[in-house]
């Protein structure tokens, strides 16, 4: 699923509708992967949010981010609530073991 993040600069304030999105479709870049259970960063902050989180960090151009802060203009500065504690939960590490040939 790929965004174009120059086509949204000019329609702040408009919804987009993405679509159904097949978490199997999802391509990982790696093969070790954390996961936990939270809650959403935005209102309503429901909770029971299953999040998967690559180990490898990826990366994005200078052209990209400039491209993301034009789009959303406010630069987060409206983000719903600080990052908040891990109350303990788990946070797992899956690896995918490789098969040998």
């Amino acid at each position: 699923m790929a965004l174009n993040i120059s086509a949204m600069i000019d329609r702040k304030g408009m919804r987009e509708h993405s679509g159904i999105v097949n978490p199997r479709e999802i391509q990982m870049s790696s093969r070790m992967y954390y996961r936990y259970i939270g809650s959403l960063t935005v209102p309503p902050c429901t909770e029971k949010v299953v999040w998967t989180i690559s180990r490898r960090i990826r990366t994005v151009s200078i052209r990209q981010v400039k491209l993301l802060r034009e789009a959303v203009k406010d630069y987060a500065e409206h983000n719903a609530r600080p990052v908040q504690p891990d109350n303990l939960r788990d946070i797992l590490l899956y690896a995918q073991a490789r098969l040998r040939k």
